[in-house]
């Protein structure tokens, strides 16, 4: 339970146990676990994971276990948006790593839990269709194209690092949908100053990449599908690799410097600075020799990030052209 906390065994567990609110929040023999609730939240926000630690001692498992209803408390403080996407992708890839190492009949169970309809069959496993959708919308790679799953009777089968993947989305969702909580003045009071440190770095991360002005870039230009990708980055979601990819050559190719558009990758949930930098130097020939150009419309389409295409749409095909006969249209 303690390395699984999101299960409904630990909420009840929990339950039964009985603390009150008032000596969950504030009895000196839950200090510890207050503590480490803080570090739980910390944890994802500057690593974007939840660390492994000892739990030897009963003293140990139950403060890790009851990391988890308090860290929601703090992030629920702190209210965030990119706090709460970056909390909850943290305790989903957590999760995904933990998982590899449990058999079949705690997976079945946790997919119960997730509401992921699915069957086990000779070392695969079939899951509907629709909650492949659902679990797979902001995983945009061909390999998650429902035209290209083997689809029997209604159901997408998987081998088990893929269905595990699919889990990871689910719980991400589950997660980040549960949050904000509603907090009342204790609560608040209790971790005012946990929640003044996380609004700190999270400020600090917000100033240290704020996005720069685009420059001789007229966003007035941009094609529909550049132009989604940048509004969903502008408010803190995540896109596919592909998007990543084919944005981040695009502004490249236009003139923006590779820290312009490390800024402008700040605010995804899933953002480290260091991997962030690498794609972006690599993409634009720094380290790789080769700058990549974006790709051209067929393939945007195929990916499933051609968005919202208009008449101009149709007498290009490519974004960079879209960019180029829209600026002669202006002058």
């Amino acid at each position: 339970m303690a390395r699984f906390p999101y299960l409904k065994e630990t909420a009840s567990h929990i339950k039964e146990s009985d603390p009150s609110l008032d000596d969950f929040l504030t009895d000196p023999a839950y200090e510890e676990a207050r503590i480490a609730g803080g570090r739980r939240v910390l944890e994802a926000l500057e690593n974007s994971k939840i660390e492994d630690h000892s739990l030897v001692s009963d003293a140990e498992i139950l403060n890790e276990l009851l990391s988890y209803p308090v860290a929601r408390m703090i992030v629920s403080c702190v209210g965030d948006p990119f706090l709460i996407r970056r909390y909850a992708l943290s305790e989903a890839k957590t999760g995904y790593e933990r998982w590899k190492a449990e058999d079949d009949e705690f997976i079945t169970s946790l997919s119960n839990e997730l509401d992921v309809d699915h069957k086990m069959e000779d070392g695969y496993t079939k899951i509907h269709f629709s909650d492949f959708l659902k679990a797979t919308a902001q995983l945009r790679g061909k390999i998650w194209k429902l035209i290209n799953q083997r689809l029997d009777d209604g159901y997408v089968t998987l081998n088990r690092q893929r269905f595990l993947r699919v889990l990871q989305e689910s719980l991400r969702k589950k997660i980040e949908n549960e949050l904000p909580l509603e907090v009342n003045e204790k609560i608040l009071e209790t971790f005012r100053e946990p929640t003044l440190e996380l609004l700190d770095k999270i400020q600090e991360r917000k100033s240290k990449y704020k996005a720069e002005d685009f420059g001789k870039i007229r966003t007035t230009r941009l094609p529909p599908c550049m132009h989604r990708l940048l509004a969903t980055l502008q408010t803190g979601e995540g896109i596919p690799h592909t998007g990543r990819f084919a944005l981040t050559a695009f502004l490249r190719h236009l003139g923006l410097r590779p820290d312009d558009i490390l800024r402008m990758f700040s605010t995804i949930p899933d953002f480290d600075e260091g991997k962030t930098r690498y794609q972006i130097e690599h993409i634009s020939g720094v380290t790789s020799g080769t700058k990549y150009t974006p790709p051209e419309c067929s393939t945007m389409k195929s990916y499933g990030i051609c968005y919202d295409p208009d008449e101009l749409c149709a007498r290009i095909k490519h974004p960079l052209s879209y960019y180029r006969l829209k600026g002669k249209r202006r002058s």
